[in-house]
């Protein structure tokens, strides 16, 4: 694995403690007036391409940067530098600078020697473990987000199958076909379970068990209109209610913006995380519904209004609030939807009181506004 540099400037306390030990070993006769470690920097304008991580001086004083050191522009008999190297990579040095009444000899460059080549051999073992830590932080995030949006198709499925086989009889011969389904989707749903737990703690007693979620439908071809991303993603949230009893208000009149050629970048998929936010997390038997505006659109529920205190942290990765924690989910859903809409000009807000952005919705409960640059804003 190749090493870089780190910058901005991120070492572990493992490291820097093996850097301390170094120089006070060094040390030990009290031979050297400054003994310092330094990294490079890469990647900062502006910086010293030496960063100074730690230091042993007679005189207790604080080094300054390398390029702003004064005393480095001058030769000095006392002073030596030992590169720390990575194969042809250098990494940083090791400074010594030797109190006046000392002289060099070849035991003590060796000694000099040896620690340089042990700080660059932990150096480039720290960078790498850093290295591959952010690599498996970035893993475990696209694993979250790939299992968050499997689970969509899996549930619409299984809401579909469960509607049909309300519709068949008892005795219909296709009744083996349809649970048939449904057994292959809890399996499936087991198995998107376990890879949901990697690399997460294990919660005792506690089996998470399918939620609700909402599937975006496949809007690959050119110049679809807001309204046609969003016709297959109301059929499905209105399935969903009628199996959870709940009522559904879908659009009525769409306004006239729905049916252009689409300005909303991805308008599909953030609407079927909301809808996934608001069957997962609202009480049983309340009410939600999908609501065009004169300058965007909001999915709102009729529950209790989410606390105030959680009304901007719910949109951070792996946040969930009080109410939801102990129900199945990973918390990405409306960091997904937040982040695709700003990365697209949006804005996605939270408002608890639904019936601010029309005055038919209810007075109580929580809606999320969605906005798309370009829309006619209200007059």
């Amino acid at each position: 694995m190749s090493i870089r540099p780190p910058g901005p400037l991120q070492l572990t306390d493992r490291f820097l403690t093996f850097a301390d030990l170094q120089l006070v070993q060094l040390n030990r006769n009290h031979c050297f007036q400054h003994l310092a470690v330094y990294v490079s920097q890469a990647g900062e304008k502006n910086k010293p391409p030496l960063v100074l991580i730690r230091q042993l001086s007679a005189a207790e004083r604080t080094l300054p940067p390398a390029d702003a050191d004064p005393e480095l522009r001058r030769p000095a008999q006392e002073r030596r530098w030992y590169p720390l190297r990575d194969g042809e990579l250098i990494l940083g040095a090791l400074r010594a600078d030797l109190v006046p009444a000392e002289e060099w000899h070849p035991q003590r460059d060796q000694q000099l020697r040896d620690a340089a080549a042990a700080l660059s051999h932990g150096l480039a073992r720290d960078l790498e473990c850093l290295q591959l830590r952010s690599a498996l932080d970035q893993q475990q995030t696209q694993l979250r987000t790939m299992v968050h949006q499997l689970r969509n198709p899996l549930s619409a499925l299984r809401t579909y199958a469960q509607l049909l086989l309300r519709r068949l009889e008892s005795s219909s011969e296709h009744r083996p076909l349809v649970e048939g389904m449904l057994a292959e989707q809890n399996q499936i749903n087991r198995y998107i379970n376990a890879l949901d737990s990697i690399g997460q703690p294990a919660l005792s007693g506690r089996q998470p068990e399918p939620a609700p979620l909402m599937l975006p439908p496949d809007n690959s071809a050119a110049n679809i209109s807001i309204k046609q991303q969003l016709l297959p993603l109301i059929e499905r949230a209105k399935a969903m209610a009628t199996l959870q009893g709940r009522l559904w208000y879908g659009p009525e009149i769409w306004p006239a913006w729905a049916s252009e050629p689409s300005r909303g970048e991805g308008t599909a998929e953030i609407v079927a995380n909301l809808l996934e936010n608001a069957f997962r997390y609202s009480p049983p038997g309340t009410a939600i519904g999908l609501k065009p505006l004169p300058d965007g659109l909001c999915i709102w529920d009729g529950g209790p209004a989410i606390d105030i205190d959680e009304r901007e942290a719910i949109f951070q990765e792996g946040v969930r609030g009080r109410r939801g924690r102990e129900r199945a989910g990973t918390g990405l859903g409306l960091a997904l939807a937040r982040q695709l809409a700003e990365s697209n000009g949006g804005r996605l807000e939270l408002c608890v009181e639904p019936s601010r952005l029309a005055a038919e919705l209810p007075e109580q409960g929580n809606a999320f506004q969605l906005k798309w640059p370009g829309l006619k804003e209200p007059e």
